[in-house]
């Protein structure tokens, strides 16, 4: 049995003439805390959203946890999705938010969310419209993991909170994800802009940008694979042939990220330097023609994806 957490094949969804995503073909294996990057309009959503069967693909297929449907009663036991606005219910308590998320599950453990909450500081009887930003992220987070899921999918889940209610949000998703206290081994994919936060957590990279899969892989794999050589803007252009992913020219020096190990010969004149997880995808993203070469510690892996938003 197939240990991916999501894999799609021509996988395709319209709105009405537009193709919000098409031909997506993927495979994110489990075990990962996955980061599901891009620019605005380039499927991240609703590739989300036909994962946990919230919508109907309109091409292709697409199966989650091994192998099962999207939307089957198995997977739904086995995916809690906290979405872009992390819903809660504006007038319900906490507690109420508790009874109710226990009501509509087959399995929840109650204790784990109460003392979650108490140690977060969240009050029972509150209600969840009168916490902060970040308490309410926190709270749509414990329902989630409470729920015991063996796939965790968050959308956008940092994108309203200040520096010190991410940090902390991200801090239990990666404890979460290493199998640290009672909620922990779960398998995570989270789409996110902050690429700070992502260089943090995520050791498994999807970037999809202007009609494909650009960059799948493992993140260690990725940033072995890729250097930034350094050297005269004058000889920038000598490298055309190389595998220049992106080229940053000044004045007098030139910054060129390429595909190459630390064992690829430098070019006399330059100097290399490791890349960090925030410049790849920046340079890829800022590169859409870029396509990455396929690594040996990849697997299966993102061969095509067409987005038309």
């Amino acid at each position: 049995m197939s240990r991916n957490v999501i894999e799609a094949c021509g996988l395709g969804k319209r709105y009405g003439s537009t193709w919000a995503l098409r031909g997506c073909t993927l495979a994110i294996p489990a075990g990962h805390v996955a980061a599901l990057v891009g620019p605005n309009g380039a499927g991240k959503t609703t590739l989300l959203n036909l994962a946990v069967g919230l919508a109907e693909p309109s091409a292709g297929g697409l199966t989650v946890l091994g192998g099962l449907p999207p939307g089957s009663p198995a997977a739904l036991d086995g995916i809690a999705f906290v979405a872009q606005d992390t819903p809660v219910y504006k007038n319900l308590s906490a507690a109420d938010m508790l009874h109710l998320t226990r009501n509509l599950n087959r399995r929840f453990d109650q204790h784990y969310a109460e003392a979650r909450l108490a140690d977060l500081g969240i009050p029972l009887n509150r209600k969840a419209g009168k916490l902060s930003g970040g308490q309410q992220a926190q709270l749509a987070l414990t329902l989630a993991l409470a729920r015991r899921p063996r796939l965790l999918v968050l959308d956008e889940p940092v994108a309203m909170l200040d520096p010190v209610a991410r940090h902390d949000f991200m801090a239990t998703v990666l404890a979460a994800a290493a199998g640290k206290g009672e909620a922990g081994g779960v398998s995570v994919v989270l789409s996110s802009h902050v690429l700070a936060e992502l260089e943090r957590v995520a050791d498994y990279l999807i970037l999809l940008s202007q009609g494909r899969v650009q960059v799948a892989g493992e993140v260690d794999d990725l940033l072995a694979s890729h250097r930034v050589l350094t050297g005269p803007a004058a000889e920038a252009d000598k490298y055309a042939d190389r595998p220049v992913v992106h080229v940053r020219r000044g004045a007098a020096q030139a910054h060129l990220l390429v595909r190459a190990t630390a064992d690829d010969p430098v070019p006399p004149g330059w100097e290399a330097h490791p890349v960090g997880l925030e410049e790849l995808a920046l340079a890829y993203l800022r590169e859409p023609g870029a396509a990455a070469l396929p690594g040996p510690a990849r697997g299966r892996e993102a061969e095509s994806s067409e987005v038309t938003t």
